[in-house]
């Protein structure tokens, strides 16, 4: 028996967005809703007690593992096929049998979690005292399972207004139910966890509210579909479980990149429970600013996914290649603009705006600019695997940052203190970086004099303010006059793209003249 189902090639759900299209419209909403992020972290900072921010980093840190972990990472493959589905036919059925998984998957973790809150207090926090708060966290692990599975589900769809309207809604919402929390309930983690949670679930309702209404309008259409044969249940998991289980991989490794440091820092740095919260309030004080920045590389990256899946799968290997380089580029150097910036500004942010709360999250600032950086820009390579189905070389290259970061950490934590565990991240994120690059290039993907320039100028941040400043100054020359940094068809692909976006948004008069350079 045959279902009616969707056309190869059906009247899009949702509108579809270009690469250029998205990278502006991300970049435009990033900018309001970071700087709602940034506010609320530094009032966070401000008002939290230093031990009470340590836990509000880590019980964070468990939710950013658990929640693609609980679910085996299933959302994780939209962006590779939902393409393919799409063009067969078979699009309702996948997202269907993939929403089913992941609900029963995510259901039976939070109820894991409720049970062996005592155990998984002990392993997060170095005590059993904080049960109350990991029950908290199994209910808000329930509600960021779907909000990430609907993040992936628009970001797949290339509509990428959506997502960023849900990302949007999630800082604002966050900002104000866990401000308000603080200020009329008490000012403490569970504050800041049941704030989060909530943003997540308001976010999450506002898209089911679109999907549903613009599904419904899809379903008239489906009446002079032809008919497709079903996915049989083995043939769809046969093809998605392996790559679904290497980006699990990936995702649990790149997480456990993220927070490995802040583990070590509770289990082996030798102080009390209080004393090593102390120095993760710190750390997260240090990451404020960092953290955007990786932050805005994730969305980046699992935004171009599917427009380079979409001419992997048109055999246009060539531009898939050219198109990572050229964004690795103007990427980075923006990365490294933003680093530079952060460490002009950083003596006022500490000081007047945290209050001066928090010392060793100052000196320790550079650093962790640097390996937010290398992370940012190695987040985005990986797409080249991903396209290559070699998800699990991605997993091979954080393997083995993880397996430098851990005894580093071990050698330098009870030595150096925090000092010691940033400079393990950094060692293993450059490890990592190069170890991607390295299976890029045997995959055919090859990186130029500019792009291996622009990966080691966030070292350069290290140096102080005003070297970095000027180094930037000559960096942003050559890349406007030169050749080195950017080839003349690199130039000539961005002032057309540019061109194009200015006319047909009606910014043609201020586009065209650059497009007109040589």
């Amino acid at each position: 028996m045959s279902l009616p189902l969707d056309n190869p090639e059906p009247p899009a759900p949702l509108r579809t967005d270009t690469l250029l299209d998205s990278v502006l419209i991300l970049l435009a909403l990033t900018v309001v809703q970071r700087l709602v992020g940034f506010v609320r972290a530094v009032l966070f900072c401000r008002w939290l007690d230093v031990e009470q921010l340590g836990l509000w980093d880590m019980t964070f840190s468990f939710l950013l593992i658990a929640a693609p972990l609980s679910v085996m990472a299933i959302p994780g493959v939209f962006g590779r096929y939902l393409e393919h589905y799409r063009q067969q036919g078979q699009l309702r059925t996948f997202l269907r049998r993939a929403a089913l998984a992941c609900g029963g998957l995510g259901a039976a973790a939070c109820i894991v979690v409720a049970l062996t809150r005592r155990w998984v207090s002990l392993l997060i926090f170095g005590t059993e005292s904080q049960s109350d708060l990991i029950a908290l966290a199994a209910g808000c692990l329930a509600v960021v399972i779907v909000y990430n599975f609907l993040i992936e589900l628009c970001v797949a769809l290339r509509n990428i207004r959506l997502s960023s309207a849900m990302q949007l809604t999630n800082s604002v919402a966050f900002a104000v139910l866990g401000l308000g929390l603080m200020l009329g309930w008490q000012c403490s983690a569970k504050s800041v966890l049941l704030g989060y949670g909530g943003s997540c679930l308001i976010a999450a309702l506002l898209a089911v509210c679109i999907l549903v209404r613009t599904l419904r309008v899809r379903a008239g259409h489906t009446e002079c579909a032809r008919y497709v044969q079903p996915i049989p249940q083995a043939a769809l998991w046969s093809k998605v479980a392996p790559f679904a289980a290497w980006m699990l991989m990936v995702s649990l490794l790149t997480n456990l990149f993220e927070v490995v440091d802040r583990y070590m820092i509770i289990h082996f740095s030798g102080a009390s429970v209080d004393r090593a919260l102390s120095l993760v309030g710190n750390y997260h004080a240090s990451r404020v600013a960092p953290v955007l920045l990786v932050s805005i590389a994730a969305m980046l990256a699992a935004m171009i996914t599917p427009h380079l899946s979409h001419d992997w799968e048109a055999g246009r290997r060539d531009l898939v290649a050219f198109r990572l380089r050229l964004l690795l580029k103007v990427f980075g150097l923006g990365l490294f603009a933003a680093a530079v910036a952060v460490v002009v500004v950083a003596p006022l942010l500490f000081d007047f705006a945290l209050k001066g709360k928090f010392p060793d999250g100052l000196s320790v600032l550079p650093w962790t600019l640097v390996y937010c950086c290398w992370f940012g820009m190695l987040m985005i390579a990986q797409n080249y695997l991903f396209c290559a189905e070699r998800a699990r070389l991605g997993s091979v290259a954080l393997l083995g940052g993880l397996a430098l970061n851990v005894p580093l950490n071990l050698i330098l934590l009870p030595r150096l203190g925090l000092e010691g565990a940033v400079l393990a991240t950094t060692a293993a994120n450059a490890l990592a970086l190069g170890l991607v690059c390295l299976f890029n290039r045997r995959l055919g993907f090859r990186l130029d004099n500019g792009a291996r320039l622009v990966m080691v100028l966030p070292m350069v941040v290290c140096l102080g303010p005003w070297i970095s400043v000027l180094v930037l100054a000559a960096v942003a020359a050559e890349a406007f006059w030169g050749t080195r940094l950017f080839s003349p068809e690199e130039k000539q692909r961005l002032a057309e793209r540019l061109n194009d976006f200015g006319k047909r948004s009606g910014l043609e008069r201020f586009t065209t003249g650059r497009a007109a350079r040589p």
